[in-house]
């Protein structure tokens, strides 16, 4: 679904039962949504190699046996460089698979060929799933994202998916947002029920929190 949209140097809409926090995250999303439509495709593509060459050189990546990763689509930071090499390097991906009710499902992700169109725009593994349960194993978890704050509050956008993901994976995993240079460090209203990420990956390299 859309972001709601935001007027110019205006106030953020209202949201359900006025909750501010919703109506911050609206705004941030918004901004950093517009922003990313409006990155021409030669820099999207240097983007989807810069994330790929930083995360490969990471420690914790060439180490790792397996990884859960996922497609990025639309204006997202590409992931296509990123999973090829993966599983060139002989890694066990894991991709999400989204359920009805917003919870990520998993499955083994092995080439192009297994992908199949989805709802929402996108692209999804075919392969046999692997149950919700299926996140607490890989050595690293990657997660798309929009921001990042200082101390590593992640903002998505909006369905809960990943943190309900992220609730399941075991303290110590390296989790890690992949962003733009200019999402990190950014004021990232908090609820709850939100989690936050060990690192965050960029084109100009992985920053630990």
């Amino acid at each position: 679904m859309p972001p709601a949209q935001v007027p110019p140097h205006g106030d953020p809409p209202p949201t359900p039962g006025g909750d501010p926090v919703a109506a911050a995250k609206t705004a941030v999303r918004d901004r950093i949504l517009t922003t990313r439509r409006r990155r021409p495709l030669p820099e999207r593509l240097d983007v989807a190699a810069d994330l790929a060459r930083v995360l490969l050189e990471a420690p914790e990546v060439r180490r790792a046996a397996s990884v859960a990763a996922y497609v990025g689509v639309g204006s997202e930071p590409g992931t296509g460089p990123l999973l090829a090499a993966l599983v060139a390097a002989g890694k066990r991906v894991l991709l999400p698979v989204l359920l009805p009710d917003n919870d990520l499902d998993w499955a083994v992700h092995t080439s192009d060929a297994d992908l199949g169109s989805a709802s929402r725009g996108l692209l999804e593994p075919v392969g046999p799933r692997l149950g919700v349960d299926a996140i607490a194993t890989p050595d690293v978890v990657l997660v798309p994202g929009l921001a990042v704050s200082p101390a590593g509050l992640r903002l998505g956008r909006g369905g809960g998916s990943y943190d309900r993901a992220l609730a399941r994976v075991p303290v110590g995993t390296f989790t890690c947002v992949l962003l733009h240079d200019d999402e990190v460090g950014l004021d990232v209203p908090a609820a709850p029920h939100d989690r936050p990420v060990t690192a965050v990956a960029t084109p100009a390299g992985i920053r630990r929190f």
